[in-house]
Formats: C-alpha cells, structure tokens, sequence
C-alpha cells in the first residue's frame, strides 16, 4: 500500500503518527493510499524548517527567485499530465478536466514569474525640502496554505507561488481526500532548485490546521473550502494575530433572459453545472431563467442534454463527468436530491440510482435536474457541491436580482443575454465579486485577483493577482532627508 509522504526542509519523510487516514480512487470505491495524519510536532517542524530558510531566501533577488519560478514553471509543463492523472486518480474529475486544472494553477505560476516587476515601490523626489519618500513591499515571514479536496493542483499554486515569489517560506497543508497531487508538485518546485525549507508539506486534519492557527511564527494563512470552516479559520488565526484570507462556500446563480441564445445558455449550464460532477465552488448551481417561456424553452433544452451525460472514470476518454469524490460526499448529495423532492420541486431528471458496469462500487451520480424550485428550500439555500442543478423561475429581471442580492454567498454569478443594458445594469447593480457576461464560470485570469462578496469571503484580500501580492507582503515607507548642513533646530509642531 502506497503510504503519503510530508516533504519538510527539502527531504520527503513519512510521519510517525499512529493516525491514519484511506486514500480511495472513487471510480471503483478501492483504496489506493495510506495518509498518516501529521503530529503537532512534525508541522511544528516544518514550520522551523520555513522560519529557518527565510532570512536568506527573503534576501534573494526577486530576479532570481523569478529565475526559479521560471524553471519550476517549465517542469509543471512537462509534466502536466503527471498531476493530472495523480488528480483524477484520486479525485475523479476526467483527464481533460484535470489537465485544465494545472493549467489554470500554472497561470499563476507565470504570474509569479513577474516579481520583480510586481515588487517595485514608488518614489517621490522633493516630497518637502530636501526631503524624499520611497515605498516598498516586503515579504511577511512564514505564511501557510489550507486547500481543498476539489482543487487539488490549482489552489495550492493560487498561493504558494506568489508567496514565495515575494520572498516568503510556506508551509502547505493539503486536504486529506487527495493528497498525490501536491506532492508531485512539491517533487518539481524542488527540482526547479529552490532552497530547502522554502516549501514545506505536511498532511492532517484539524490537529495540523489549528497547529498552522496558531503557531506565533506563521504570520498569515491561505484556505479555501466551506464557508463554515472560512469562518472558524479567519476567527482563530485573526484571535492569533495573523493575516487570512478564507475562502469560503458559493451558491452561483446564472440568469437567462428572454433574448438570450437558448442552445447556447443551456450548453454553458450543462459544462458550469455539471463539469467536475459540480465540485466547483464556481459551479453555476441555480439557473435562473426570466419569465415562463423562457423558463419552459430552458428546461426543454437542458432535459435531453442531462439525460444523456456521458458519465464514468477518468480513464474512459468519453466521460463527461466522473464520480463524487467520497461515498460519504455521495450521500450527502443524494440526500439533498431527497430532500429537494421532498420539499416539492418537480425532479426532472433523477440522478439517484445511476449504476455503471465495472464501476458499481464508485462514488457515482448522476446529473441531476429540479425545476421549481423555490428560494425557501434546501436545495436552493445551501451549497450541494454535486451535479444537481435548480431552476427558478423568475418573473421579471429585479426579481432576478433581487434573487441573488439577498442570498448569503456571493461568490461568482453570471448573466446571458444580448442587451447590453441589461448586462451593464447586472454588472452594476448584483452583490458578488466575480461576475460573467455570457460566461458561465467567471474565474479571473492570474493577472486578476479571485474572491468573492459576503460570506464567500472572510478577509479583506482576495487570491492570486495583485491582491495575493499584497496579501503576502506588507508595505514600509521610509522618509529620509540629507540636509547641506542646514541647522534648524528643533522642530515642535507636526511636521508639513
């Protein structure tokens, strides 16, 4: 049995905990790995490692430390559909999915490469007599990563690099469910040259994360996940004295207005909504069509295109979408799906019960489709995370918004249609942070910074981009005068 290893100070190890965690491949329901769960002290550890390794890594040229990332970026690459088949193996999204993974998380690694552009301060000459002002940014220290199980590669590169890039050292604490990918990644950023200590990896549970919480040398921490845990994340490390950013929970809503190309915002729902069997926290989980015939030419466009998902492993090139990434993930969606049908949505499409020959022990289900779904129930207020999409209707285009507006997420959001008034108004007047004009799944380019409004977001910076600079470094302002032998004496009123 393959055992997860942690990767401290430069060197793989594999931790000494007598807690232990299966690692499944959810296509067939087998476990293919073993994780320990790290000590206190093995995290500790790796945080000694990264304080350790700082001090001179944080000197380096920003150049240089580019001239890394441009070589670790090389290798990520070369070797993209290593991770991807390590991500699918252990995840279950298809191949192509996966590889679209590592390529949105190198974007960001491309990003990085422009740090010593990205660092520059700002100048001002003669700011008073004699008198000049520079500003700088400078790296925090040791920072950390808590990722996801849904975004194995991409979101440990939303942050590690750009951390690093700055000049930080960084302890990552990938999620338990599929652990291969990171390590794969951590195999290349080292062989890419950089220091020993400079990225670090341990695995855990909560043991790990409260440790990275509130360890008094960590001084800012990265997650993305539930919106529950955002929240117990930024109250404890915030209480801690450190910087977070928590990413957290989406309920992402697409609009469909009466002009818009019905084959079209059908095919945008069908990949938003169902691409990796909806474990995206960008998902489009609710659409919401503008009036009856609209709603009505909706439904009749999605039915045949749910019904006819090609679902299965990643290893069939045909599939669309493959399995959940836990039975116990499997259940909960399914118990939604009841739930749903319980509270009187008409069930479209049922994904319950979906079987596949050779796979019938995997964590599958089908795409599924609600209409009439009304803004009190389960399924439209909380976050599925699973191939079940809601249709509610809406009367009129301020329903929609109002719709959106008074939910508790406001993570991403979209609208499709052919006027541009109404598109401007949406762009305007809706409450979430990332927005799409006929584009279902909004996620910035690296050059743009990802987060979301309300309860999606628990911070005051989003992730990678400008913010992600900003967020892992912090600003000094020096003013320094030389003055030609001027004797003024002192000096009581504020200075001007």
């Amino acid at each position: 049995m393959n055992v997860i290893e942690n990767a401290i100070n430069g060197t793989r190890s594999t931790s000494k905990s007598d807690r232990r965690q299966p690692v499944f491949n959810p296509a067939t329901g087998e476990q293919s790995a073993d994780l320990p769960l790290s000590t206190v002290e093995e995290v500790e550890a790796a945080i000694a490692a990264a304080q350790a390794a700082q001090p001179a890594w944080g000197r380096t040229p920003p150049l240089k430390r580019a001239r890394f990332m441009f070589k670790f970026k090389q290798l990520l690459d070369e070797n993209a559909d290593r991770i991807a088949e390590a991500i699918s193996a252990e995840h279950g999204k298809t191949h192509d999915d996966a590889l679209g993974e590592v390529a949105r998380g190198v974007e960001v690694v491309e990003f990085a490469c422009g740090i010593p552009h990205l660092l520059k301060g700002e100048f001002s000459r003669n700011a008073g007599s004699s008198i000049d002002v520079t500003s700088d940014r400078q790296p925090l220290g040791v920072v950390a990563g808590i990722t996801p199980f849904n975004f194995p590669a991409m979101v440990p590169m939303w942050m590690f690099p750009i951390a690093v890039a700055c000049g930080n050292t960084f302890v990552l604490k990938p999620s338990e469910r599929d652990p291969s990918a990171p390590m794969v990644i951590w195999d290349l950023f080292t062989e890419a040259g950089f220091p020993e200590g400079v990225l670090n990896v341990v695995h855990g549970d909560k043991t790990a994360v409260d440790t990275l919480l509130d360890h008094p040398d960590v001084k800012a921490l990265s997650f993305v996940g539930s919106t529950p845990i955002a929240e117990y994340v930024y109250a404890r490390g915030t209480k801690a004295g450190k910087r977070v950013q928590a990413l957290g929970g989406a309920k992402n809503h697409m609009v469909v207005m009466p002009d818009a190309d019905m084959d079209q915002a059908a095919d945008a729902l069908m990949g938003a909504g169902y691409g990796s069997a909806g474990e995206r926290c960008m998902a489009v989980s609710v659409a919401v069509p503008v009036g009856e015939k609209t709603a009505d030419a909706l439904v009749e466009k999605l039915k045949p295109r749910v019904e006819k998902l090609k679902i299965g492993p990643a290893t069939d090139s045909d599939s669309e979408m493959g399995p959940l990434v836990t039975s116990q993930h499997r259940d909960k969606v399914v118990g939604y799906i009841d739930a749903g049908e319980k509270e009187g949505a008409e069930l479209v499409v049922d994904g319950r019960g979906f079987s596949l020959q050779g796979y019938e022990n995997g964590y599958f289900v089908g795409g599924t489709l609600f209409d009439h779904v009304t803004t009190d129930m389960s399924i439209y207020r909380e976050e599925i995370f699973g191939p079940v999409l809601s249709v509610v209707r809406a009367a009129e285009y301020a329903d929609a918004v109002k719709m959106i507006n008074e939910h508790e997420f406001g993570n991403g959001t979209a609208i499709f249609t052919r006027d541009g008034d109404a598109a401007r108004d949406f762009c305007e007047e809706i409450e979430a942070g990332m927005v799409g004009v006929n584009v279902p799944i909004p996620v910035p380019v690296a050059f743009h910074s990802f987060g979301g409004w309300k309860r999606s977001l628990f911070g005051d910076h989003a992730i990678y981009g400008p913010e992600g600079v900003h967020f892992y470094t912090r600003l000094k302002t020096i003013t320094s005068r030389w003055p030609k032998g001027i004797k003024e004496g002192a000096v009581f009123n504020f200075p001007s």
